[in-house]
């Protein structure tokens, strides 16, 4: 059976990150040179799974080189974003149609530095939607790459929020569209639904909802993305 264009990303970048952090951490040149070797197999791998969208795979290797740093600052993790769920008396849920996929999505975006993840999500929600946010509290933990609302490794911290003020409107830049759907009438082209919006849908309406976040894989790295 033939891998998956996702599991392909998912080696690649696994790969990669091993790579990296053996290059930041290795005094031996002749170990450099094998982590080299294998930054390169893995830039094949993600060429391959990328398609019609790859980058050259020597390009890979030199976007993945610019973060490599020497020690504990070289070791390398998942980026980190958050995504802020808000609904109505509705309870529909807030929705934006991103300008630079065309894809829905509840309101998300990169943990900035110097701000806390709740910080973030109050930012991001006036920024792309015009409205006042209040953090209610965290209600998923999610790995972006296995959700596929990613091609790089991310961890996604979902916050349940309310609207406290401000005026919906979508930001010039980040939005096509927003607006506010029901769980049964999510937009067409919503990414990754299936995955999030059960666990999601059932945090809104019961408070007591625990923390969802994703299974673990049996056994933990040759089990399915799917499970």
């Amino acid at each position: 059976m033939s891998a998956s264009e996702a599991e392909l990303r998912r080696w690649a970048e696994t790969l990669s990150g091993l790579a990296r952090t053996g290059i930041g951490f290795t005094e031996s040149p002749y170990e450099r040179e094998r982590y080299e070797e294998i930054l390169a197999v893995a830039a094949d791998l993600k060429a391959s799974a990328d398609g019609e969208d790859a980058l050259d795979a020597p390009a890979y290797v030199t976007e993945w080189m610019k973060g490599a740093e020497r020690g504990s600052a070289g070791y390398v993790t998942p980026k980190v974003a958050v995504g802020a769920i808000l609904v109505n008396e509705r309870d529909e849920l807030l929705m934006i149609q991103r300008s630079d996929s065309g894809v829905w999505l509840y309101p998300t975006g990169w943990a900035d530095i110097g701000y806390s993840a709740p910080e973030v999500v109050v930012k991001e929600v006036k920024e792309e939607t015009g409205i006042d946010a209040e953090v209610v509290r965290l209600i998923g933990v999610l790995d972006g790459m296995r959700l596929g609302l990613s091609r790089i490794p991310l961890y996604s911290l979902i916050f349940l929020c309310r609207a406290v003020g401000g005026t919906l409107a979508g930001h010039p830049h980040e939005t096509l569209d927003l607006g506010w759907f029901a769980q049964d009438s999510l937009p067409a082209n919503t990414l990754g639904a299936e995955r999030w919006s059960p666990a999601i849908f059932a945090a809104i309406r019961d408070s007591s909802f625990p923390v969802f976040y994703d299974d673990v894989r049996r056994p933990v790295w040759r089990g399915s993305d799917e499970h």
